[in-house]
């Protein structure tokens, strides 16, 4: 009797441990993927609920009114209308963060903060004051850290008719100050030709868009050189110009071998190679170190990781797992194979070189107030995970400032001002062109800004992204940032 005494108390002491288990996790699940569950169009609950009440507004980090809302009297009763802001220019570059009423962009903020914009967060004391006060419940607004004019002069900065997306982060807070993705179309006048045109308008590029990141991968290759190498800095590699892995060759930009025109690099160390991009001393690189290391490296800058940020909804960066041949292992370290990025990701990247090998968690919502005035809650800046040493960043950061001083990124040069950077020019076998990459910051504390430019077959990374990311750094700096 006292041994089944002692087997019904361990069954009941596990019991109780499941159940913990569970509770704990349910709440985390909640912590972490609430607002995702909760904004998903298939909460019929929100749906059936948002008549009841007035959103709030969502506002930019200036305070300019980016989406409100206008009520007028109908025979039918009062009817409210979801309005954006009245310049068209701003509407449409903001619109795929904001989103627009009709929900044709997945995770903007009218959908993704539908719990606060929507009066969710309502404590009952706030609920019953309406009620007996017989006033309709009005949500809370939301204040992003977003600059809508920094926005609407990006987005014209960009070749007409060519896609693409940008993103400007702070690389010591996380919070973003620019997410811009093109085409683009106004939420105050939704056409069919928006919904039918092939670039799909309504696709957040800045956040969904998964492209091959080209060079700028090298900044990953080159950290795991430096973690790995002993003498990495002083190492000598061999560019011939065709390497020839396999039955194919690896060759550098603006190599024919149809005709015999070989762009050689000759004998060069990490930091001449990462100057010039030289893919020979990248593939080589990158099958010295072996599969395995480099994916580490690439792993701890957040490949293969599951992004689950606080407000931002981001597509995972992939470094490949299969195939991973000789060939497919070279053309990884220059930044092609499977590799999968998006511009938001590599942007951390490039804010991870800058806060000496600390990533941050990107955010884009500064604070929620309710329409009563009181702070609902306050963004704080989160380090998202260490992806390499100091003493590599630093390494980096020089590699990175020669690249725009006297390599392939001059044109992002800004007279005074510490660029650093690293251009792209990433193969897609469906474009007649590549699409064209650069990524860097402004080294300078008072400045900590870092930027992330894709842009769509349309060419090198030096002469297409490159100036568009100085313009912008420009603009900031003539702003007061």
């Amino acid at each position: 009797m006292k041994q089944v005494k002692n087997n019904i108390r361990r069954v009941c002491i596990f019991l109780c441990i499941l159940f913990a288990l569970l509770a704990a996790y349910g709440g985390y699940s909640i912590t972490v993927n609430g607002n995702r569950w909760f904004s998903s169009g298939a909460n019929t609950f929100v749906r059936s609920k948002k008549k009841d009440v007035i959103a709030g507004h969502i506002l930019d980090r200036n305070g300019q009114v980016l989406a409100y809302n206008q009520q007028s009297q109908t025979a039918e009763g009062t009817k409210t209308t979801r309005l954006y802001h009245t310049d068209p220019l701003v509407r449409r570059a903001m619109v795929h963060v904001v989103g627009d009423s009709q929900g044709n962009v997945n995770n903007g903020v009218e959908s993704f903060m539908a719990s606060s914009l929507y009066g969710f967060q309502m404590s009952l004391v706030e609920r019953f004051s309406c009620f007996f006060r017989g006033v309709q419940r009005t949500g809370d607004d939301v204040r992003l850290t977003l600059d809508s004019r920094l926005s609407a002069y990006a987005s014209g900065l960009f070749p007409k008719g060519k896609a693409g997306a940008l993103v400007v982060m702070n690389y010591k807070t996380g919070e973003m100050l620019a997410e811009i993705s093109l085409p683009q179309y106004d939420p105050q006048n939704v056409t069919a030709q928006a919904k039918n045109d092939p670039q799909k308008p309504f696709y957040n590029r800045a956040v969904q868009g998964l492209y091959a990141p080209g060079s700028t991968f090298k900044i990953v290759t080159a950290s795991s050189a430096l973690e790995n190498f002993t003498d990495a800095a002083t190492r000598a590699w061999q560019c011939t110009g065709q390497l020839q892995v396999g039955d194919r060759f690896v060759t550098d930009a603006g190599t024919d071998m149809a005709s015999g025109k070989i762009v050689s690099h000759g004998q060069l160390n990490l930091l001449r190679a990462f100057q010039v991009s030289c893919n020979n001393t990248f593939a080589q690189i990158a099958l010295n170190l072996g599969d395995q290391k480099l994916k580490r490296t690439a792993e701890n800058f957040g490949f293969n990781d599951n992004f689950l940020f606080r407000d931002v909804v981001v597509e995972n960066s992939s470094y490949p797992r299969e195939n991973r041949t000789e060939r497919e292992i070279a053309w990884t370290g220059v930044g092609q194979s499977g590799l999968t990025a998006t511009p938001l990701h590599m942007c951390m990247v490039a804010s991870a070189v800058a806060n000496d090998g600390v990533m941050m968690e990107p955010y884009t919502v500064m604070r929620t107030v309710s329409a009563n005035g009181i702070m609902r809650t306050e963004a704080e800046s989160r380090v998202y995970k260490t992806a390499m040493k100091p003493e590599a960043a630093q390494v980096l950061k020089g590699y990175m400032r020669t690249v725009v001083q006297s390599g392939t990124g001059t044109a992002a040069q800004i007279p005074g001002v510490q660029v650093c950077g690293k251009t792209g020019s990433a193969e897609v076998d469906t474009q007649e062109n590549t699409n064209a990459w650069f990524v860097g910051f402004i080294d300078n504390d008072a400045h900590p800004y870092a930027i992330s430019v894709v842009v769509e077959d349309a060419g090198g990374g030096g002469s297409v992204a490159a100036p568009i990311a100085k313009q912008v750094f420009q603009w900031m700096l003539n702003n007061g940032y």
